[in-house]
């Protein structure tokens, strides 16, 4: 059975959200992404198997080593995904602000 991990899944865990965070400025090894955190190498090796195979993550061989770079075409389809809901909650945020201006506190 071949399973399909879903990119929503993926990016919902706030470990994989600061992986992503930490190769979106440059490409790093499992490694040196490992070190940023106090999990151990097995844990973060599996968040990385898991944002390759959301094709989050691209995986490049240079010399011996395997460094992990963003997908920005994948970064991008979850941003158009994302953008109609981003209206809907400006939207509700504006109107909670206007609310909150007309409530004066008893004094």
């Amino acid at each position: 059975m071949d399973l399909r991990r879903d990119v929503f899944q993926a990016i919902a865990d706030p470990t994989r959200r600061a992986i992503l965070l930490l190769v979106a400025t440059q490409s790093m090894t499992a490694g040196a992404i490992a070190s940023q955190f106090d999990s151990k190498r097995p844990t973060i090796s599996k968040h990385l198997l898991i944002l390759t195979e959301c094709d989050l993550l691209q995986r490049e061989p240079i010399g011996r080593e395997m460094y992990y770079h963003l997908n920005p075409n994948k970064m991008k389809e979850i941003a158009h995904f994302i953008e109609p809901f981003r209206k809907l909650w400006d939207d509700r945020f504006n109107k909670l602000e206007s609310v909150m201006k007309q409530y004066k506190p008893k004094a």
